[in-house]
């Protein structure tokens, strides 16, 4: 019987003269996924899709891992700028710390950008059914993501006694937990509400007016994240007494369910 999850005893493999990071692993396969799944949907739109989902992840995904790692670090600045911390850590990306606020900010930006490039030498729709395709892909490579956060032994939740609980070493354990064992495995629970919300947002097709897709994924990403920050332990800046995501989560839900609104009287 499974008493517990296990933490993974090592975050790299090592093969010959060569580091492979399993958290940059898992970003590398997330990303692949995404790919491959939103240009899948996106040929469902046109049949103008060759290569576009590719040609616009080559600019997009750059300035994706770029706007993460930028909100990660200013978000938290003691580690790379604080006592004790190294400027140089910012870049050490492998060791986790990639905020996916500022990763869709900015790789969505970049997106729009590289699309209405391409639409000038191609007839394609609108940008809004691109983003609807990329949607549920973005949400897996997330998803897969999170199973960094694992191998990296990171970004676990609260201490907690159940069989899918994660057995957390001594030396990875915050002050003022060094007593528990076992904490919430916040990396599963975050890769489960994106598999749960992917699925959902598949389902529902071409049902929804363009545009509705990428909303609800805003929005309900946003929701499942904010559970999800409520049972965090790991340091993090506070507002009023909240995490800063938590902030983040309602807001940018609330902004999500805002468009979903002006989406909705559109089509009524």
């Amino acid at each position: 019987m499974i008493r517990s999850i296990p933490s993974p005893s090592t975050s790299a493999l090592e093969l010959g003269p060569f580091t492979f990071h399993l958290y940059a692993l898992c970003i590398i396969i997330g990303i692949a996924v995404a790919i491959w799944l939103g240009d899948k949907r996106f040929h469902t739109h046109t049949l103008n899709a060759k290569s576009v989902v590719s040609e616009v992840a080559i600019t997009a995904v750059p300035f994706g891992i770029i706007g993460g790692r930028i909100y990660h670090v200013i978000t938290s600045p003691d580690a790379y700028f604080g006592s004790g911390g190294s400027p140089v850590d910012a870049l050490k990306i492998w060791e986790g710390g990639l905020g996916i606020w500022g990763a869709i900010s900015l790789g969505a930006l970049a997106a729009w950008v590289r699309y209405r490039q391409l639409s000038k030498k191609i007839e394609l729709p609108a940008f809004a059914l691109f983003l609807d395709s990329l949607a549920p892909g973005v949400l897996l490579a997330q998803g897969i993501g999170r199973f960094g956060n694992w191998f990296n032994i990171e970004l676990f939740g609260r201490p907690l006694q159940a069989p899918w609980a994660l057995e957390v070493p001594a030396r990875y354990r915050p002050n003022g937990y060094l007593a528990f064992e076992t904490f919430h495995p916040t990396f599963a629970y975050e890769a489960l509400w994106c598999a749960l919300l992917a699925f959902v947002l598949i389902r529902l097709g071409k049902k929804l007016a363009p545009g509705v897709i990428f909303s609800l994924y805003v929005m309900g990403y946003s929701i499942g994240r904010l559970a999800i920050e409520s049972i965090r332990i790991d340091t993090a800046h506070t507002i009023g007494g909240l995490r800063l995501n938590i902030w983040v989560s309602v807001i940018v839900a609330l902004i999500g369910a805002l468009i979903l609104r002006i989406q909705f009287k559109k089509v009524q």
